[in-house]
């Protein structure tokens, strides 16, 4: 199986991973898991942001993976800006809990870029 296909997994748990830490608190409640209070300001709401961007960046990116794989995409390419992508996705996480917005929004346009890269690479291979 192809590592970019491995990649997709691994964006598609990240998103939860992302808001982990703000749940590992003895003030956060899970039978209430949604409530908006908890997830109001600091770490908390940026973890929740990180979590919210990342399920809506997750769409793009696997099917982005799939068109390169399936339009005959240089294999070990497509691994590359598979790889490149969740690296880059972790980077905008950490930069989300540690409050750096501009690194982040960097992290963010490469992540993008990287899928149309993906999503075009059957171009020119």
């Amino acid at each position: 199986m192809p590592i970019a296909l491995w990649c997709v997994l691994v964006a598609a748990i990240l998103p939860m991973l992302s808001a982990l830490p703000a749940k590992m608190n003895r003030s956060y409640d899970n039978s209430r898991p949604r409530d908006p209070d908890y997830w109001r300001e600091g770490f908390r709401a940026r973890a929740q942001w990180a979590q919210a961007n990342g399920f809506e960046a997750f769409p793009l990116f696997a099917v982005s993976v799939f068109v390169a794989l399936s339009q005959g995409g240089d294999p070990e390419w497509i691994d590359r800006l598979a790889i490149l992508f969740v690296l880059l996705r972790l980077i905008y996480v950490f930069c989300y809990w540690t409050d750096r917005s501009s690194p982040r929004s960097i992290a963010w346009g490469a992540a993008f870029l990287t899928c149309v890269a993906l999503f075009t690479s059957s171009l020119w291979s």
